[in-house]
């Protein structure tokens, strides 16, 4: 075994690189990744050299971590312990659970391997229920497998939603801890060593862990709808076909199910990569407004906008427009997923819509398509299970407008 891989790994052993805190999980149980089964190494094999100059994460059998296919893990925030259960964990109403993903190039050859383009997400599950699973994936460039999954399951015994913990999001290794940005639950963050700049060495001294934090609730204060159309067609669906330079329009409906009436009630949208929010294009639809008024405040897609207070059943459209851009956009089909939210007593609900973008021509006819869409903003997993499902985020303050009364129009309808 290369010297300096075997030292590090000695020091692991140790506990002493658990600088970033990084244990063992409960459990095993491989994950999943972009080869449909890569396979595992032993240390020995490392030893003998078996990647050559291959570089391949989180792949190692029987390291002092275990089984390193099993990589997202999850413990109780409160909890100061070193093992993190791999595969289910049981919470309750208002819990803080913490979500690690671990991160290693199993390369032994330190600053002459290193793998680049790493960048990590988690897929936030969306419905409400006694279960909820959280996917994390591992994404780097140059090497043989490209993208890795694994997961973990939060269980309860009544339903229950997520809240992802706003700015919780960070990356721990030997150097220090590192936040990282709430797209971390959207389109990726940039993990790295000495900074996320998507470089990691091989060897055990370079790896670390991602960690986000996620609040458990068993309460639904609000029905969100999100649907979308190509600018200047009547139909609302749930996903349209658009190419860049299109200009699309998202409606979010905003329904309150409390017995009470639901004040300051805020509309947030999340907008992933390669499409921008058209300045000046929001509008809200309620009681007062029927015909709809133009808002002057352009924080729908930022902080958020405070639409007003809904009496029980009350309801609200709010609209914008975005434009469809090529910022990265991968070769091929494209899913460009964004998320509404509605947050009312520090209570969040959300849904999805998806705007479909092929890209063809010019470099990319060098290279083989993609199959299966490329998904920027949320995980393809996810499945969209309407209305009332739930999301995560934190919404800031916004231009408010109050709306006494029931506003009786129908998505259809409202054209």
């Amino acid at each position: 075994m290369n010297k300096i891989y075997k030292a590090v790994l000695g020091v692991a052993v140790a506990g002493i690189v658990a600088g970033a805190s990084i244990a063992p999980v409960a459990m095993v149980n491989a994950g999943g990744d972009s080869l449909n089964g890569r396979p595992a190494y032993t240390l020995a094999q490392i030893d003998n050299q078996v990647l050559g100059d291959s570089i391949v994460l989180n792949s190692i059998s029987d390291g002092p971590f275990g089984d390193e296919r099993n990589f997202v893990g999850a413990k109780q925030s409160t909890d100061n312990g070193t093992v993190w259960n791999a595969d289910n964990i049981n919470v309750k109403d208002g819990d803080v659970v913490t979500i690690r993903l671990f991160v290693h190039n199993n390369s032994p050859k330190g600053e002459d391997a290193i793998a680049k383009g790493v960048s990590a997400s988690f897929s936030m599950p969306t419905a409400v229920g006694s279960s909820q699973t959280i996917v994390g994936y591992l994404n780097a460039s140059n090497d043989t497998v490209h993208r890795y999954w694994d997961e973990v399951t939060l269980n309860s015994d009544s339903d229950f939603y997520l809240e992802y913990v706003n700015g919780s999001a960070k990356y721990t290794n030997n150097v220090g801890t590192f936040a990282l940005t709430d797209s971390i639950i959207t389109s990726g963050a940039a993990l790295g060593y000495t900074s996320m700049n998507g470089e990691i060495p091989g060897c055990y001294q370079y790896s670390g862990q991602a960690t986000i934090q996620v609040k458990v609730h068993s309460s639904i204060n609000s029905k969100v709808a999100k649907t979308v159309r190509i600018k200047g067609t009547k139909t609302w669906s749930e996903s349209v076909e658009a190419k860049v330079g299109d200009e699309v329009e998202y409606q979010i409906e905003y329904v309150n199910l409390l017995e009470e009436t639901a004040k300051n009630v805020m509309i947030r949208d999340v907008l992933p990569n390669n499409v921008e929010y058209v300045a000046g294009s929001t509008y809200l639809y309620n009681a007062s407004h029927q015909n709809g008024i133009q808002l002057t405040d352009d924080s729908v897609t930022t902080s958020g906008i405070n639409i007003g207070n809904y009496v029980t059943g009350g309801n609200a459209y709010v609209r914008f427009t975005v434009k469809v851009v090529d910022k990265d956009l991968a070769c091929g089909n494209n899913q460009l997923v964004n998320w509404a939210s509605s947050t009312v007593n520090g209570k969040v609900v959300k849904d999805d819509a998806s705007v479909m973008v092929s890209k063809t021509g010019g470099t990319c006819d060098e290279v083989p398509a993609n199959s299966d869409p490329v998904v920027h903003g949320t995980p393809s997993t996810i499945v969209n299970t309407g209305p009332e499902t739930i999301v995560t985020g934190a919404i800031g303050a916004g231009s408010a407008v109050t709306a006494l009364g029931y506003f009786i129009a129908s998505r259809k309808k409202l054209i």
